[in-house]
C-alpha cells in the first residue's frame, strides 16, 4: 500500500469528515470567503471542526460514569483593523456557511470588489503526532480494567489510603482552516489523559486528618501509552503526595528563599510570566512587559521558550487554529526580552510575523494568542547543590492552583507539596504554603538554575477569556531569593 504525505493525508481526513458528508467542496469555501471579501476586510477565515470525546471515571471502587459525545460545526470570521466579526453554526451546510459569511462581512460598510485567490495552497505543517483516533486504541472493557488497576494498586500501597478517584479521557479532534488568501490547512489531533487522586486518612490522639495527592499524565498519542509501569508511576506519585501531606507541619510565613522543583512547578512560569508575553496584552499596553523588547527583564541565564513543535506533547500543534505552522519561539534569552507570542491579527497590528500561536477552544470561539508548551531552559547547577545553598527557606516540589494579574504581574500560588529547609537540609513537609510575588520582579531574583530541566507529565489546561486549551509547562530546579510565603504557622 502506498501511503500519502502526512499533510495531504490530514487534509483528506478533514475533507471526508467536514465537507463531503454535507455536499461541500473547496469551491463552496471559496464562494463563502468571496462573500466576506466583498467588503473591505483585512482577514477572513473559515474554521471547521469535528470532535469526538470519551471519558470514564472511577470512585468508591466502581466506574461510576462514562460519557461519549460528538460535536461539529463551523466558525466564520472577518477582521477589519482591530475589529472582529464572528459567527458560528453547528449546522454544516452551504446555506449556513453563506449566511454566516454575509453576517460577518458587515463589520465593514465600505464595499470593495472581493478577490479571493482561486489557486489553493496547502499550508506548511508539521508532523508531531500520529493522526489516530485514541478512543479506538483500547476497548471499553480494557478501559474499565485500567481504572480498576489504579484503585487496586493505590489501596495496596498503604492502609491509610481511604479513597481513590481516577479518570480516563480521550479526544479525537479534526480541524480544517480555509483562509481568504487561498491557504487550506488541516490537523488531526489525538489527546489522552489519565488522572489519579488519592485521599489518605489517619487518626492520632482521637483526631482524624485527611489529605489529598494527585498525579497523572497524557499527550497526543493512543491509550497504549498507559502501560503497567506508567500506571504504577502515577499511583506511587499520588499516594506519596497524600501521605507526605499527612505528616506536614504548618507552613511558616514571611520573605524567604524559595526553591521550585523541576517540571510541573513551571505552571508558575506559565501564569506569572507567560500570559504577560501574549501579543494582545502587549499591543494594548496592558502587560508588565509592554514595550520592553530588547531590555533585560530577568536574571542572566534565564531563557524562556514557547515551543509548539515538541513531538506528542499536550500543548503541541501541527498547525495552529489559523492554519499557521507551530514554531519554537524564544521569548526571553539570557534575561533579555526577545519577543511575544502572536496570532495573525495582533501580529499584523504590531508589524511583526505571526508565531503560530493563534488558538481557540472550538469552532464557536475566536482565536487569540495563546501559549503551547512554555518552559525555561536548564542551567549548570546540580539540584542538590541548590537545596544545600538554602539557609532557611522553602522547597516547593509541586503546585496546585494560582492566579495572576497581567497588568501588574502580581501572582499568588498554592504549593500542594512543599518542604521546610534549614542549613541545606530538608527537615519536614509543610502544608498551607502560598507563594506571593510579582512575575517580572521574580525573574530578576533567580539566583541558581538547575541542570535538570523537565517538562510536566501532560496534564495542563490553560484558561483565558473563558476559553480553555491544552498546554504544557516545564522548568529546571530554580532558586528564587526574596519571595513572600504566606503560611499558617
Amino acid at each position: 500500500m502506498i501511503s500519502r504525505e502526512p499533510t495531504i493525508e490530514r487534509l483528506a481526513i478533514a475533507k471526508s469528515l467536514l465537507l463531503t458528508p454535507f455536499g461541500l467542496d473547496e469551491s463552496h469555501l471559496t464562494r463563502a470567503l468571496a462573500e466576506i471579501k466583498a467588503h473591505r476586510v483585512n482577514e477572513a477565515d473559515l474554521y471547521f471542526q469535528y470532535t469526538r470525546s470519551e471519558g470514564w471515571s472511577l470512585e468508591e471502587g466502581i466506574v461510576k460514569t462514562g460519557s461519549f459525545s460528538i460535536d461539529q460545526g463551523v466558525g466564520v470570521r472577518a477582521v477589519c483593523g482591530e475589529k472582529t466579526a464572528f459567527a458560528y453554526s453547528d449546522d454544516i451546510s452551504e446555506a449556513s456557511l453563506l449566511d454566516a459569511a454575509r453576517t460577518v462581512r458587515t463589520i465593514s460598510s465600505a464595499a470593495q470588489a472581493g478577490r479571493v485567490r482561486s489557486a489553493t495552497k496547502v499550508a506548511r505543517a508539521r508532523s508531531l503526532y500520529p493522526g489516530l483516533d485514541p478512543i479506538a486504541t483500547l476497548d471499553s472493557a480494557s478501559k474499565v480494567a485500567l481504572l480498576g488497576t489504579v484503585e487496586r494498586l493505590a489501596r495496596a500501597k498503604d492502609p491509610r489510603v481511604a479513597q481513590v478517584m481516577a479518570g480516563l479521557a480521550s479526544e479525537y479532534d479534526v480541524v480544517l482552516v480555509a483562509r481568504a488568501d487561498g491557504t487550506l490547512a488541516a490537523d488531526v489531533r489525538p489527546l489522552v489523559r489519565l488522572s489519579v487522586t488519592v485521599i489518605a486518612e489517619q487518626t492520632i490522639g482521637g483526631k482524624s486528618r485527611r489529605e489529598m495527592g494527585s498525579a497523572g499524565g497524557g499527550g497526543r498519542f493512543g491509550l497504549a501509552y498507559f502501560d503497567a509501569a506508567r500506571i504504577v508511576q502515577y499511583v506511587d506519585e499520588a499516594v506519596h503526595a497524600a501521605l507526605t501531606n499527612l505528616e506536614a507541619h504548618a507552613a511558616p510565613a514571611g520573605e524567604m528563599t524559595v526553591v521550585l522543583g523541576p517540571g510541573w512547578p513551571g505552571i508558575l512560569l506559565h501564569e506569572a510570566i507567560g500570559h504577560g508575553l501574549e501579543g494582545d496584552f502587549n499591543r494594548k499596553g496592558s502587560s508588565a512587559f509592554s514595550g520592553r523588547i530588547g531590555q533585560r527583564v530577568a536574571a542572566k541565564g534565564v531563557t524562556v521558550l514557547d515551543d509548539g513543535t515538541l513531538a506528542e506533547r499536550r500543548g503541541s500543534l501541527n498547525v495552529d487554529d489559523e492554519g499557521n505552522a507551530s514554531q519554537r519561539n524564544v521569548l526571553i534569552e539570557d534575561g533579555i526580552l526577545k519577543g511575544y507570542i502572536q496570532d495573525a491579527m495582533n501580529a499584523r497590528l504590531m508589524g511583526v510575523a505571526t508565531t503560530g500561536n493563534g488558538r481557540r477552544e472550538s469552532y464557536a470561539c475566536v482565536p487569540m494568542p495563546r501559549m503551547t508548551n512554555t518552559y525555561m531552559l536548564g542551567g549548570d547547577k546540580d539540584p542538590k547543590e541548590i537545596i544545600a545553598s538554602i539557609k532557611k527557606g522553602l522547597y516547593a516540589s509541586n503546585f496546585g492552583g494560582g492566579q495572576v494579574d497581567i497588568t501588574s504581574g502580581k501572582f499568588v500560588f498554592s504549593a500542594s507539596e512543599a518542604y521546610w529547609v534549614e542549613n541545606g537540609k530538608i527537615l519536614y513537609p509543610v502544608r498551607g504554603a502560598t507563594i506571593v510575588g510579582n512575575g517580572p520582579d521574580a525573574l530578576t531574583r533567580v539566583s541558581m538554575i538547575g541542570n535538570d530541566m523537565k517538562l510536566d507529565s501532560g496534564v495542563g489546561t490553560c484558561g483565558k477569556e473563558g476559553q480553555s486549551v491544552p498546554v504544557g509547562v516545564g522548568q529546571p530546579t530554580l532558586r528564587i531569593d526574596g519571595l513572600t510565603v504566606g503560611g499558617t504557622a
